[in-house]
């Protein structure tokens, strides 16, 4: 009698990594929430990650991420000020180094696509702009993350921006105390390496100035749908 074993069952491909780039206020939490329910609703499997994600195969790794994320993004004004732009440099690129090792490729290698709303693009820009930082360490620092499979840009002024937003921080003014007119003054210019490495990158430009949030979210549904074959 011939024995039959059954194969066994397939893995699932590598997820998907999309990201979001853009200025402070052009939208990319609002769009990646979106995405990120679309893409589960339409049955496929996808986790949303944040600036603040922190939850690893190990409660071990979970907790040290998470003390790490409170020592980069929960920290005291006046400790930011201290330690200087070159040390706050390399905290970033430890943070995104340990969240991707730790969260975002264990999520793709079990085949869930990858929703980033933290994408480290805009990091480089905001310090391509700071006169005090060599911009061939930051690219270095950096160099080792994924750039995404599909990179979405919002495209936005920073006259627009603010007008949606209607305040802002300290850090999205680069620090400097002049008001609405520091806070243009500095968005645009970060918007403009954006925009530079938007050439070089492949990315997919969405215009969302004169977009309200459906017809963002459509375009973008689109594109993900035409360029990853994941259908919403």
């Amino acid at each position: 009698m011939t024995q039959t074993t059954s194969a066994p069952a397939a893995r699932p491909g590598p997820g998907r990594l999309i990201t979001f780039v853009g200025g402070d206020g052009a939208g990319k939490s609002t769009l990646a929430a979106r995405l990120h329910e679309a893409l589960n609703d339409a049955g496929h499997r996808a986790v949303l990650v944040t600036k603040h994600s922190t939850t690893a195969a190990d409660p071990g790794l979970s907790d040290y991420l998470d003390r790490l994320n409170a020592l980069v993004y929960r920290r005291d004004t006046r400790v930011a000020q201290a330690c200087g732009d070159h040390y706050w440099l390399l905290a970033l690129a430890s943070w995104y180094t340990l969240q991707d090792r730790l969260v975002i490729q264990p999520a793709l290698a079990e085949g869930a696509h990858v929703v980033l709303d933290n994408s480290p693009h805009k990091i480089l820009a905001r310090y391509a702009v700071n006169p005090d930082i060599d911009p061939r360490l930051t690219e270095r620092v950096f160099a080792h993350l994924p750039a995404g499979d599909l990179v979405f840009f919002l495209d936005l002024s920073a006259q627009e921006a603010l007008a949606r937003k209607g305040s802002f921080t300290s850090l999205e003014a680069g620090h400097d105390a002049g008001g609405d007119e520091a806070f243009i003054r500095y968005q645009d210019s970060v918007l403009e390496q954006i925009r530079q490495q938007a050439t070089t990158g492949g990315w997919q430009q969405l215009n969302v100035g004169r977009m309200d949030r459906d017809e963002v979210f459509k375009a973008a549904a689109t594109v993900v749908s035409e360029r990853l074959d994941l259908h919403l």
